[in-house]
């Protein structure tokens, strides 16, 4: 049995739940076993068979019952509210990614108050992004807040019209800039893919306060987004063809490319690459020029 491993154990016909509560049980016990009593000022007392805590200790931390810790730890299909994950988490001194983690294996969705707060980016992110250049580039989450970008990418944009120099919404910019003063050339084509791809990223956060507050916040300032929601298409984030336009350069093709941040979750680096070689010479271009150009504002 020692030998075995984790698939091994698990009945052939096991479906994910299954896999899921056994990978629950698992985690709970190793976390568990990494806790000591003094580092939760509980007396270390005597005749400790196993490290760490014991479940009676876990469940008294955490204001739930033993008998429901220990079926929750056992992999048992009993239901978890998310306050009671929240004290569990707390009882084991979980840090943010295992908190997570710890949500998944109980299929519990977690809101937007039992979420940390927004991610704080690593300086060596943006020398990432300025390393880039000439090529625009920004991190972005997957409600199109855009977190960090690079000169190429202020001046493509013309950022200082979101009334600050860093942090703005580039979905909310596209909705609400008129026709004049907009950098998308392929607006028709670009609005129905991001907003499908906002709900694709909806569909993991249903019912979370941060969540439907931005929603509905979008759906307050604009009809198009109204209608273009009420469509329930769905879309990856995926490489794709973007128009722009820019007073002082002209129209410039480039392909959205995306790269994933493992250690920034929901977070990407989108990067426009020029189609043309004719692209290329105008986005080194954009590269030595200041933003400017645009008068509309756009703010979050």
């Amino acid at each position: 049995m020692d030998g075995m491993t984790v698939l091994e154990e698990l009945p052939a016909a096991a479906n994910g739940r299954d896999r899921r509560r056994t990978e629950l049980a698992r985690f709970l016990k190793a976390c568990r076993a990494r806790v000591t009593p003094e580092e939760v000022g509980l007396p270390p007392g005597l005749r400790r068979r196993t490290p760490g805590l014991r479940r009676e200790e876990v469940a008294q931390l955490a204001g739930v019952g033993v008998t429901w810790y220990t079926w929750l730890e056992q992999g048992r299909p009993i239901n978890a509210s998310e306050q009671v994950l929240l004290a569990v988490a707390r009882a084991l001194r979980l840090d943010g990614t295992e908190r997570e983690h710890l949500f998944r294996l109980a299929g519990v969705a977690p809101s937007g108050l039992a979420q940390p707060g927004p991610p704080e980016l690593s300086p060596s992110i943006q020398v990432i992004l300025d390393s880039l250049a000439p090529l625009p580039a920004a991190v972005s989450n997957t409600r199109f807040d855009v977190l960090s970008y690079n000169q190429p990418y202020r001046s493509l944009f013309g950022t200082e019209r979101t009334g600050s120099s860093k942090g703005f919404n580039s979905l909310v910019c596209m909705l609400l800039a008129p026709p004049c003063c907009n950098p998308c050339e392929n607006r028709d084509e670009a609005l129905p893919r991001m907003v499908a791809v906002l709900r694709s990223a909806y569909g993991k956060h249903v019912g979370e306060p941060a969540w439907e507050a931005h929603v509905q916040r979008l759906s307050a300032r604009s009809e198009l987004f109204r209608e273009l929601w009420e469509r329930q298409e769905v879309a990856p984030t995926e490489t794709w063809p973007r128009i722009f336009r820019h007073p002082s350069v002209g129209v410039l093709r480039l392909n959205a490319t995306y790269l994933t941040m493992p250690g920034v979750p929901e977070c990407y680096i989108v990067v426009y690459v020029p189609a043309t070689p004719e692209d290329q010479e105008r986005v080194e271009l954009l590269n030595s020029l200041p933003p400017g150009g645009w008068t509309h504002t756009c703010l979050r």
